[in-house]
């Protein structure tokens, strides 16, 4: 397979990741994704910035942010994210610690 076979894969696998958590599955919380996961939309978002740089492109990370959920961060919060819960918090750290 060629680089450039490689590199459009991975940027349609990133792409359906996207939908995915935007469209089909956007209850699922941030939260939950770092605990089981370890990364979430924002460590998606932080990437992409990353991957930018990278290229000497100059991005925020609102606007990183943006490309990732679909819409304005805060608007998406508002939307599909609710404040976590102890058990999610506890469920988070505990994670944290595990090897």
């Amino acid at each position: 397979m060629q680089d450039t076979d490689t590199t459009a894969l991975e940027a349609a696998a990133f792409r359906r990741l996207r939908q995915h958590l935007m469209v089909e599955r956007p209850e699922v919380q941030n939260i939950d994704l770092m605990t089981l996961a370890g990364f979430c939309r924002n460590c998606l978002a932080d990437w992409y910035r990353e991957a930018a740089a990278e290229r000497g492109l100059e991005m925020s990370r609102d606007e990183a942010r943006t490309i990732v959920y679909g819409m304005p961060y805060p608007e998406f919060k508002a939307r599909h994210q609710a404040e976590a819960t102890p058990e999610q918090l506890a469920a988070f750290d505990a994670s944290r610690r595990s090897p």
